[in-house]
């Protein structure tokens, strides 16, 4: 039944994407069911096999212990506030840390090597154009705004469709310089498992609703995201953007968190429901074609609609307490779903990287802002199921 009712969950959502579909003749269906299969395949390998359990430890205990140097840094600095439980200090410093890995790995080619022919593989295998294919392997190691600088020079030259592709592929991922953070929030697994089915759930939801024609194309010319001369000035300049992103997480966080409470003080009072028990209601018939159990709807929904008014961040904070009173099952379809930057102010932060590349294209995504966001959020569905139907 399970089974089932998640098999009815993408059923359902590659319909209201095709509903959507503002050219339902040009739709790639070869390609859509080849993502599709590739998506069935890396979750049944991961989650469903011995060797594909084994690899997805093997990648999660490496994952751990390059953090657990990540901490030694953290515990030196702070002393004993390291072991106190502070979320600053405990879960978003690691993202200096791992802000300065990837700096290294930028710099010494290794990034840009892997995303220049794993996205060529994923053009040739989905049949899409190489530019959607590099933002969306692009976004999964570097998060939206570094995924759409990367192809800058090919921005002012995409039609609205290849545009919307672009934008909307890079909200369906998150960087990888806060994946030290996520893991340490909800369960490690689940994060990486979320990464490669992110970006086939991105292609596949907007190439439909925003098909394209694949026509002759020139070599993609993919810039590296960072030209640091020195591996020292790479370190350093991976250190400081990560403290960056950390003091603005940590702003956001004060700003959300306190603004949720002194909402849900008013609504209490006057009617009784939080924000939380509102977005339970909004979101229920979503987390149910999911493959939600059913006694757990309510809170899943409650924090799936968090997620997109406020952000992944304050969704997982009131995730982690849910966490050891809801099933397996519960826990990593939200925690799949989770994994993506599609939020509202993710739309302005898109928006605002585009104005910063080309001003006219910037006018075409303010007028599809919350299609992209829509769109991009029903590419985080799609992980969750997928996720669920071999839980």
């Amino acid at each position: 039944m399970s089974i089932l009712m998640g098999i009815i969950g993408i059923v359902i959502v590659l319909a209201v994407a095709f509903l959507m579909s503002n050219d339902k003749k040009l739709i790639n269906y070869k390609g859509i069911a080849v993502m599709l299969v590739i998506q069935l395949a890396i979750s049944a390998f991961m989650m469903n096999t011995s060797i594909g359990r084994k690899v997805l430890d093997f990648i999660t205990s490496v994952f751990t212990k390059v953090l657990s140097f990540g901490n030694d840094g953290i515990s030196f600095v702070f002393g004993d506030l390291a072991g106190k439980g502070i979320f600053f200090i405990q879960t978003l410093v690691m993202i200096v840390f791992v802000s300065a890995l990837l700096s290294i790995l930028n710099y010494s080619r290794i990034l840009p090597f892997g995303i220049k022919y794993i996205g060529g593989l994923v053009s040739k295998i989905t049949g899409l154009p190489q530019i959607e294919s590099f933002t969306a392997v692009n976004a999964m190691i570097f998060g939206d705004t570094t995924a759409l600088i990367a192809v800058k020079n090919h921005i002012g030259g995409l039609t609205p469709n290849r545009l919307f592709i672009v934008t909307t592929t890079s909200l369906v991922s998150v960087s990888c310089s806060i994946l030290g953070a996520y893991m340490q929030m909800i369960p490690a697994e689940y994060v990486l498992i979320a990464l490669p089915l992110n970006v086939f759930s991105g292609l596949i939801v907007s190439s439909i609703v925003a098909p394209v024609k694949v026509e002759d194309e020139n070599e993609v010319d993919i810039k590296a995201p960072a030209k640091q001369g020195t591996l020292f000035e790479a370190i350093g300049d991976g250190a400081l953007d990560g403290g960056r992103v950390a003091l603005i997480v940590a702003a956001m966080l004060v700003t959300y968190v306190g603004l949720l409470a002194l909402v849900n003080y008013v609504l209490n009072g006057v009617i009784g429901l939080t924000v939380q028990d509102i977005l339970g209601y909004i979101f229920y018939p979503i987390a149910f074609i999911m493959g939600i159990p059913a006694d757990e709807l309510m809170r899943a929904g409650g924090v799936m609609g968090t997620k997109v008014v406020a952000n992944e961040f304050v969704a997982m904070l009131d995730f982690q307490k849910m966490m050891p009173h809801l099933s397996e099952k519960t826990v990593g379809i939200v925690s799949a779903y989770l994994i993506s930057f599609a939020n509202f102010s993710s739309i302005g932060i898109v928006l605002g990287t585009i104005q910063a590349i080309n001003g006219e294209q910037a006018s075409r995504v303010a007028k599809f802002g919350l299609k992209m966001l829509l769109v991009a959020t029903m590419g985080s569905i799609l992980t969750g199921i997928m996720v669920g139907l071999f839980i």
